[in-house]
């Protein structure tokens, strides 16, 4: 016997019984952004190397050791997108919809990372993002923040996350800061973590969020970013938490947090949950001014977030939040007997589709006895039963069961669309 392929390690399987509620939260997101103007943009998921290089940061760890990155047959060096900020951006400003425009986009997909797969983390994983480009007032972010915001309430999540907001300035005021956190931490640096060590000297900000205990203690005395922050910077991030204030969204600021990718710069913020162990993020994103023309495009503001699907499936199921109409089922299920009755049932079911197109009819296929044609319609949980007999057929009748109470009637067959509708 043949060795079964298996699927690549932290690759998953998306499954019948899982399907369904990706797609209530996809259908969900599609609704709350569709109400706040933002349309969708794909692009693909092999992208130039460069543009994540150039995009994200060379010394960022998605760059360093998470790419997946290959030499095609001409020998340009290709990778897995790992994230879609600098995809959007790439598509955006090759089609000339940034320049002197406003644009309000959202995507989704699969993005891959190399790293230890666990619980909410995977090498293929999903994402949802909205970004907005050429606004460059707090009021964006706010609006951003408000959506998501919407979009927790629609889920039932608003209760069960937190929304931690921070300023991390303009370029120059990070550099200042980079210099004297580096000075601090550089005296210390025998007590720091291995990764805190190596990015000392490549991307020092993301020590800040460092998770080992010894780091954190020797950062307690060192230098305060907000220190470094000036009067544009701290007056667009005023202006946003009034906003938030006003529509009655409540943050925490949080003075570590950074983000993780070189593009970032005034606004980050992310909304975090104590339901998912170590993963507690579930969205984050943040204002992005430089990107565009870090990228090769004429410089235009912009601001986004992204989630992943993965981990608000999970947040979902984890507090029980996926309603009845998420998951799948069927509403009519048909059974027939005898070749007449099976061409029968064919006509009927088009015509309950036709009739009412959101039904859900199954019919059964593949012969069988009366008894075992009984259990399949017991197994799919479908209201009503339609059984059609050679008896039937020839008296114009078909008999409706109530899978609920078990009650059988007669039914003309001419009219059976309007019966199950009258039903339902």
């Amino acid at each position: 016997m043949a060795r079964k392929i298996q699927a690549i390690r932290g690759m998953n399987d998306i499954l019948p019984d899982q399907s369904s509620v990706w797609l209530y939260l996809e259908k969900t997101v599609a609704e709350v952004v569709k109400s706040y103007g933002y349309q969708q943009i794909r692009f693909p998921i092999v992208e130039n190397t460069d543009l994540f290089k150039r995009g994200v940061g060379e010394t960022t760890d998605i760059v360093e050791k998470e790419m997946y990155t290959f030499e095609d047959r001409n020998g340009e060096s290709l990778t897995l997108r790992p994230e879609g900020t600098a995809s959007c951006v790439r598509a955006a400003d090759q089609a000339g919809l940034l320049f002197n425009q406003t644009q309000r986009l959202w995507y989704t997909g699969p993005m891959f990372r190399y790293e230890r797969p666990q619980k909410g983390r995977y090498r293929q994983f999903h994402q949802i993002g909205v970004e907005a480009f050429g606004m460059a007032s707090a009021d964006i972010d706010a609006e951003l923040i408000i959506l998501s915001a919407r979009l927790w309430q629609k889920l039932g999540l608003l209760d069960h996350v937190e929304l931690q907001l921070n300023t991390i300035g303009l370029a120059s005021e990070r550099e200042a800061y980079k210099a004297a956190l580096v000075e601090y931490l550089t005296e210390f640096k025998d007590q720091l973590d291995e990764d805190s060590q190596r990015r000392l000297g490549t991307n020092p900000l993301r020590i800040l969020d460092s998770k080992d205990e010894a780091t954190q203690t020797v950062l307690k005395n060192a230098p305060s970013l907000e220190a470094f922050i000036g009067e544009e910077s701290q007056g667009h991030f005023d202006r946003l938490q009034a906003i938030l204030a006003a529509n009655g969204i409540a943050s925490v600021i949080n003075r570590r947090l950074v983000r993780g990718l070189d593009y970032y710069g005034k606004t980050v913020f992310e909304w975090v949950t104590t339901h998912l162990g170590s993963q507690a993020t579930v969205c984050a994103g943040g204002r992005y001014d430089g990107l565009v023309e870090q990228l090769g495009g004429k410089a235009t503001p912009a601001v986004g977030f992204a989630m992943g699907i993965e981990r608000l499936v999970l947040l979902l199921e984890t507090l029980d939040l996926i309603p009845t109409e998420a998951t799948f089922s069927s509403d009519v299920f048909i059974i027939s007997m005898g070749d007449e009755a099976e061409l029968a049932s064919f006509v009927m079911a088009e015509k309950l589709r036709e009739a009412r197109p959101s039904l859900v009819v199954l019919r059964h296929c593949g012969g069988g006895n009366f008894k075992n044609q009984m259990k399949k319609a017991d197994k799919s949980a479908a209201r009503f039963t339609l059984i059609l007999g050679q008896d039937e057929v020839q008296q114009g009748l078909c008999q409706i069961k109530d899978m609920s109470t078990g009650e059988q009637s007669a039914y003309p067959l001419a009219d059976i669309a309007k019966g199950i509708i009258d039903k339902l």
